[in-house]
C-alpha cells in the first residue's frame, strides 16, 4: 500500500509541474549600467546614467520555446549627467524624483532568438505606464572563475518623454530619449 501511495505522489508531482522553468539570474551591479542620451537645444547631446538599479531576468540558452522575461527597478534620484547643478534641476524639473522616486520595466513578450530580438515590455515612469520595446542582444554566458554562471546581455530603446509626462521644452529635437541598458547577471 505504501508503495502505490508513494507512486501516486511522485506522479502527481511530475504531472502538475507544468513545463521546467527558465533559469533565473539576479543583475550584478557591478557588471550593468544604464546611459541615456537625449539632443540639448538642437546643438548638442547630452549623456548621463542612472546609477544603482536593481533586477532580474529568466533566461535559458538550452529552451529554445522559453521567453526570457525581464524586471528594473532604477532609483531616479540617481541620475547622473556628470554637472551636479544640471542633475539638480533634472531631478527636481523633470523626472520630480521626490514624487516619483523609482522608475521599473517588466517585460511581457519577446520575439527573436537566443541570440538577439525584441523584448517588449512596461516601463513606469513619471507616474505613467507605457509600453516600450527594447531591442536586445545577448554578450556572453559561461561560468566565471568564482564558479557561478553568468549570462550577459544589452538593450537600446528609445521613446517620447512626452509620453511619461516629462514636457518642459529644451529644443524641439529634445523630445526622444535613447536609453542603452548592459547588465549582466548570475544565475541563481
Amino acid at each position: 500500500m505504501r508503495k502505490i501511495a508513494a507512486f501516486f505522489f511522485v506522479f502527481s508531482v511530475f504531472a502538475w509541474s507544468g513545463p521546467v522553468a527558465a533559469d533565473t539570474y539576479k543583475i550584478d551591479p557591478a557588471h550593468a549600467s544604464i546611459q541615456w542620451r537625449v539632443q540639448h537645444l538642437g546643438v548638442s547631446t547630452m549623456v548621463g546614467r542612472f546609477n544603482p538599479f536593481s533586477g532580474i531576468f529568466t533566461y535559458d540558452s538550452a529552451e529554445a520555446k522559453q521567453t526570457p522575461t525581464v524586471e528594473i527597478e532604477i532609483e531616479m534620484a540617481s541620475l547622473d549627467s556628470n554637472h551636479a547643478l544640471r542633475d539638480k534641476h533634472l531631478r527636481a524639473d523633470f523626472f520630480e524624483t521626490a514624487k516619483y522616486p523609482t522608475a521599473t520595466f517588466k517585460s511581457n513578450s519577446y520575439s527573436g532568438n537566443d541570440e538577439h530580438g525584441t523584448l517588449t515590455g512596461l516601463l513606469t515612469m513619471h507616474g505613467v505606464t507605457r509600453e516600450v520595446s527594447v531591442e536586445v542582444r545577448k554578450t556572453g554566458e559561461g561560468k566565471d572563475p568564482w564558479g557561478t554562471y553568468r549570462a550577459g546581455f544589452e538593450g537600446t530603446a528609445r521613446f517620447d518623454r512626452r509620453d511619461f509626462g516629462i514636457d518642459r521644452n529644451v529644443g524641439p529635437s529634445s523630445w526622444l530619449v535613447d536609453l542603452e541598458v548592459i547588465f549582466e547577471g548570475i544565475r541563481q
